[in-house]
């Protein structure tokens, strides 16, 4: 008696994992409106020619609409079950994470603390079949962030921890005014809250060249209502953002849904790992890797405080 033949998966059924060489990401984005397929394709170029555009005038980008419906409700799905592996921290900041500072007058911003409550699911417990996970490794991807920010290339982080994140807000939490470390942050919501969780921000306050204290502290303490911009994000949407010299928040989220958005962390390099201390504070633990890179350190070039 003949063995029987194994039956052959539909391709509609089979199980994608992240996968590094995978070069067709067509059952998760909008291939028609971002053919990835082609970088040559003339749609493609004048979507990517915008977004160099908008980040070169505003430091910020979206591509709308970035994920297939069918995608997106299962990367929704999957951010509701992901939800409870959230590590919480809440603390007064102010938007440099830096400590107080006396000799400062009262008013000065890096004398403001703001609540910052906020969850992170991190890589090392996202499935590797997650469609935020099969984007993030995918190399049209990065293929794509790259002529994005007009780079050679990007790379994964090899944080094992911060690389790639789900960004968890209940409602009552909020991510106040502050700056990120790296230069660029790529994301995507995946679950809007009923109301709240905005996302305003101010096209580069500052550069290096200077902090700009002064306009700063007048956001902070909103003297200046005129500078934030608020930017109407949609679940699925695919975000660029320059948020080292753009002071930026996440208003309270309110209402009974949580706000999930996926932050897929890339580097002009390979092999970047996150501070320590700030990787304890964000996530609650640090790995062998990061005690190592703390070691190995550098000071930053461009002498910004944080």
């Amino acid at each position: 008696m003949k063995p029987q033949a194994a039956a052959i998966e539909p391709e509609s059924a089979r199980r994608w994992l992240a996968d590094a060489e995978r070069t067709d990401l067509s059952a998760l984005v909008d291939t028609a409106r971002y053919p990835l397929h082609d970088f040559d394709d003339p749609q493609l170029q004048a979507e990517i020619g915008r977004v160099r555009a908008d980040l070169e005038r505003e430091g910020c980008a979206v591509l709308r609409g970035f994920l297939r419906p069918e995608a997106l409700e299962q990367a929704r799905t999957q951010g509701r079950e992901l939800s409870p592996k959230s590590y919480y921290s809440s603390r007064r900041v102010n938007a440099w994470f830096t400590s107080d500072d006396e000799s400062l007058p009262a008013n000065d911003p890096r004398r403001i603390f703001m609540e910052r409550t906020s969850g992170f699911v991190t890589r090392d417990l996202i499935p590797a079949d997650a469609v935020i996970h099969q984007l993030y490794v995918a190399p049209v991807m990065k293929r794509l962030v790259a002529e994005c920010l007009n780079e050679e290339a990007v790379y994964e982080y090899a944080d094992p921890f911060a690389g790639l994140v789900q960004n968890v807000l209940p409602p009552g939490t909020q991510q106040p005014w502050h700056y990120d470390t790296n230069e660029y942050i790529v994301s995507m919501m995946t679950e809007a809250p009923d109301a709240g969780g905005e996302f305003q921000y101010c096209p580069n306050i500052r550069t290096p060249a200077g902090e700009n204290y002064a306009g700063v502290g007048a956001v902070i303490r909103e003297e200046d209502l005129f500078t934030p911009r608020t930017l109407a994000l949609q679940p699925g949407d695919l975000q660029l953002f320059k948020g080292r010299y753009s002071l930026h928040r996440v208003t309270q989220v309110s209402g009974d849904r949580e706000r999930h958005t996926a932050i897929f962390a890339y580097s002009q390099q390979p092999g970047v790992v996150g501070r320590l201390e700030r990787t304890r504070q964000l996530y609650g633990r640090v790995s062998e890797a990061h005690i190592e890179a703390e070691k190995r350190r550098e000071a930053r070039a461009d002498g910004l405080l944080d």
